[in-house]
């Protein structure tokens, strides 16, 4: 591809140039190839700049002068750029297809799924980009980032295009907003779920969280805004594209334009009331939880203005049993439930135990930890949310990552002083799921949080370690029977 079509709204002086491909990695520069210095947290690709084009790159873009002459393309924001890059290299694949964002701390996983899977119900080819996988059609793909990196995005956009997808659903994540991973994509409806504190060690403050969210919706033609949040109604008075509101109507004077009310959990599933636009449904869903009844609503207020009919929303809730690690129901021909959940922030925890809480019939168990060298402060934040609804909590690990586990452990403890609820604490996380289920009893639900759909955990020098719940909790199960028999 020459220069000048790449960076047409660029001044370069070399526009008969070939270039053979575009990239912000030095380590990935070939001939020919042209290359993007951005700076990040630990490197700075402008002190790379000599050196790949000493390897044959055949220019630079960079936000300052470096000394390079006609070789250096000079921009006020290179991250931005490498965006627009990428999408003119891999042919505006963003085009395309219809994109549908979904954002917020929590909720974007099983939100995204379910617009994902009513449009594969209603015979459209998708392609879903987020946290579990990536697919495109029926073919499953890794997740690196719930939001790919900036040339891994625009290469799987064009993978999608190429296989026909006509619509693409994806998690949009704060890091890719802010990181402008996504280039110049345009979305035809984005979701706001909900915001609460997390990443706070990346953005420092609720309102820079707040604000790379945000983002999303300056990009989009309709927008659906979850009015039970605080900053989603913020959002909505903020943003001037067309937009409605959702969410769980608590009280009478509550207003949404899609809402759910007079909620019926059991661990088999939920049943609820759905107004939207006026009309009013009674609607069963085969998965539990408050959260997932709010998820249910934004996806059928999407799926709603892109013309999927009710007939196939109704008929998908029916059918589909969750996303893995959400609010999954691990079976265990036991007396009692386990329920596997990625809930790893102090809203999330909360939200899903007091769902599980209307729908425990004995006592509730937590087993929790959190994550080493991420934000610290809501390691007791989470134990007073355990605390102040759970019978009996079981604190644990999760990703140590370079951190010590007792260390994680004790900061979490903190947050239980001044309570009475029972608790253990056994950093072995498989230990402690059998700890948990062991001291079960007929009736009681043990909920595993935090680890979800993921099947590793990370200990120092990001070391993976496989480490499957579902597993855990079989081999758990196992020990139990034996010890009974």
């Amino acid at each position: 591809m020459k220069l000048y079509a790449l960076l047409e709204q660029l001044k370069t002086a070399l526009p008969d140039t070939e270039i053979t491909g575009v990239t912000d990695d030095s380590r990935a520069v070939e001939p020919g190839m042209l290359f993007v210095c951005v700076k990040g947290g630990h490197f700075d690709g402008h002190d790379k700049a000599a050196e790949v084009l000493e390897k044959g790159a055949a220019a630079v873009v960079c936000e300052r002068d470096l000394g390079l002459g006609d070789r250096q393309i000079l921009t006020e924001n290179t991250r931005k750029t490498y965006g627009d890059l990428c999408a003119a290299w891999y042919g505006h694949p963003e085009r395309a297809m219809q994109l549908i964002g979904i954002t917020g701390t929590n909720g974007k996983t099983t939100t995204a799924t379910l617009i994902k899977e009513m449009l594969k119900k209603a015979g459209k080819k998708v392609g879903l980009i987020g946290t579990v996988q990536y697919e495109i059609g029926d073919e499953i793909l890794p997740s690196v980032n719930t939001t790919p990196l900036t040339g891994a995005f625009f290469s799987l956009l064009r993978k999608m295009a190429d296989a026909g997808c006509e619509t693409v659903v994806m998690e949009v994540s704060s890091f890719g907003l802010e990181q402008y991973r996504i280039g110049p994509a345009h979305f035809a409806a984005a979701v706001f779920t909900n915001l609460t504190q997390d990443h706070l060690d990346i953005h420092g403050t609720m309102e820079n969280y707040y604000q790379a969210k945000r983002m999303l919706f300056d990009r989009c033609d309709f927008a659906v805004i979850n009015a039970n949040d605080d900053y989603g109604k913020r959002l909505y008075s903020e943003i001037g594209c067309r937009k409605c509101t959702y969410g769980i109507r608590q009280t009478a004077a509550d207003s949404f334009d899609a809402c759910a009310e007079d909620i019926s959990l059991s661990t088999e599933g939920t049943e609820f009331t759905l107004t939207l636009h006026g009309k009013t449904q009674r609607l069963f869903m085969r998965m539990t939880g408050m959260f997932n009844v709010s998820n249910a609503v934004a996806a059928i207020a999407v799926g709603t203005e892109i013309g999927i009919p009710d007939a196939v929303m109704t008929e998908l809730l029916l059918d589909y049993t969750g996303v893995r690690g959400r609010c999954e129901v691990i079976p265990t021909a036991l007396d009692f439930t386990v329920i596997c959940d990625y809930a790893h922030t102090p809203d999330a925890l909360e939200k899903t135990l007091l769902s599980l809480r209307e729908c425990t019939v004995g006592r509730l168990i937590a087993v929790f930890g959190c994550g080493g060298n991420r934000d610290a402060a809501k390691r007791p934040k989470m134990a007073r949310a355990a605390a102040n609804i759970a019978d009996m909590l079981v604190i644990t690990s999760d990703n140590p990552r370079d951190e010590d586990p007792l260390q994680i452990i004790q900061d979490i403890l903190k947050g239980l002083e001044g309570t009475e609820i029972p608790f253990q604490t056994e950093p072995d996380r498989a230990e402690a799921v059998y700890l948990a289920m062991r001291q079960a009893k007929t009736g009681d639900v043990v909920v595993l949080a935090g680890k979800g759909h993921e099947d590793y955990q990370i200990i120092a020098g990001g070391v993976h370690l496989h480490m499957d719940e579902r597993e855990l909790v079989a081999d758990a199960a196992k020990r139990i029977f034996a010890e009974r028999t």
